[in-house]
Formats: C-alpha cells, structure tokens, sequence
C-alpha cells in the first residue's frame, strides 16, 4: 500500500471522491503506525507528503479556481505538512496531528447528503 503513486491525484481537478479516497488511503496508512517510527512509518510519511506538495502545487497555479484566501490557509497547511513531517522523521514529534488534519480535509472533502 505505502508503494502507491499519487495515480488517483492525476484524476481532473475537483474530482472530490478521488481526493476523499486518496487523503482516506493515507491517513488509514498513517493512522496504522501506532507510534511506529520503522520503514513502514517512513513510506506512509512520504506518502502524505507527497500529497500535500501535489495539492501545494496544484493550489499554487493560475488556473486553480479557490478562493484565494481558502488557497492561501491550505497552502501555509501544506507548508506544515512538510515541516511537522520532518519533525516526526526525526523522531521529535508524533504522527497523530498529521492524521487529524488528514481527517479534517476528508470531513469538508466527503460527500453531502
């Protein structure tokens, strides 16, 4: 699983399921680490990072419709992605606010009833 592209981030901007099931994939990832800070740990980190950096420059260009100010917060959120996500690398931090934002993204990401 921690092997998977960011193949579904390639679907057409705005394609809310794929962004659900991508964030959904790897926040389950992150989520089964458990405090591990092995390989496994390692290949779920970059994942999301990966993720974030993909939405950063996706946010970043011209064509990208969001409201500017909404642009902006989930930019500087992409930003401490990264940051925090070196931080846990390094073993100075844990994994668990890298999931609740996950899951915050997924919650304004998921379907409305």
């Amino acid at each position: 699983m921690m092997q998977q592209s960011l193949s579904s981030a390639s679907a057409p901007v705005g394609s809310r399921e794929n962004e659900y099931r991508l964030f959904g994939d790897i926040t389950a990832a992150l989520a089964a680490l458990d405090g591990a800070t092995n390989a496994t740990a390692a290949d779920a980190l970059e994942w999301n990072r990966r993720l974030w950096l993909t939405l950063q420059t996706d946010l970043s260009s011209a064509t990208n419709a969001m409201p500017d100010d909404l642009k902006a917060k989930m930019i500087s959120l992409a930003v401490w992605v990264d940051r925090y996500t070196e931080t846990v690398l390094q073993g100075e931090a844990t994994i668990e606010p890298l999931v609740e934002v996950n899951r915050a993204i997924m919650e304004g990401l998921a379907p409305q009833a």
